[in-house]
């Protein structure tokens, strides 16, 4: 192939890529517009999309399946109650990892029971339809089984994971597990890219080190 050739190719890939980019913000720009109107089958259709990563995202950071579950239950409740307050300064799936984040880091049960005047009703439906918020919301997702990292060994990972630092440990789900780019953690984090590679460069160290104990 000659350089003429290769150029050619290099440039329709990268109008491939920008044309990709293009049709998923635009498409996502109509999402969010939709859900700003309170569009159920919007909502329906952005918990269908990230009911499963908020989920794993939950359980790895909880290590607990029935807290998992509330806590994406809750994100999802707190999602739908700051639609209208959402500017898209932040992408959408920045916006909504943060806030699970938030949710797994403050999951306690005396929290929740003293909280739970806060809810909005899961009963509220919009307009003259009669589909309820709450039929919409995750309940009976994936079990941890089927999300877990599975075998000895990860199992191994898995614990040293949950022991490590709680901002290192959310630094590295993020890059290793959600692959997340450092911008996109920076963003969700609200820090800056230089401390999100240092957290995930002293989580990785922290990490090796309490695995070589485990094993």
């Amino acid at each position: 192939m000659s350089a003429g050739d290769m150029a050619a190719l290099e440039q329709t890939s990268l109008a491939r890529l920008e044309l990709e980019g293009g049709v998923e913000h635009h498409a996502e720009a109509g999402l969010i517009e939709r859900l700003r109107a309170r569009d159920l089958a919007a909502f329906e259709e952005l918990v269908a999309k990230f009911e499963r990563p908020v989920y794993g995202l939950c359980f790895r950071l909880l290590a607990d399946a029935e807290e998992a579950r509330d806590a994406t239950q809750e994100t999802f409740l707190k999602v739908y109650r700051g639609l209208s307050g959402f500017r898209a300064q932040s992408g959408l799936k920045t916006w909504i990892y943060r806030i699970a984040i938030n949710q797994a880091m403050n999951q306690q049960r005396w929290w929740r029971r003293r909280h739970r005047d806060e809810t909005i009703s899961l009963d509220l439906t919009r307009g003259d339809s009669e589909t309820t918020i709450g039929s919409l919301l995750p309940g009976h997702v994936a079990s941890p089984e089927a999300l877990a990292i599975a075998g000895e060994r990860e199992g191994h990972i898995m614990r040293a994971l949950s022991e490590i630092k709680q901002e290192y440990r959310i630094a590295l789900v993020l890059r290793e597990i959600e692959e997340l780019s450092y911008e996109e953690i920076a963003e969700t984090l609200a820090i800056s890219i230089g401390t999100v590679k240092s957290r995930i460069a002293r989580g990785r160290e922290e990490l090796r080190r309490r695995v070589k104990d485990l094993m």
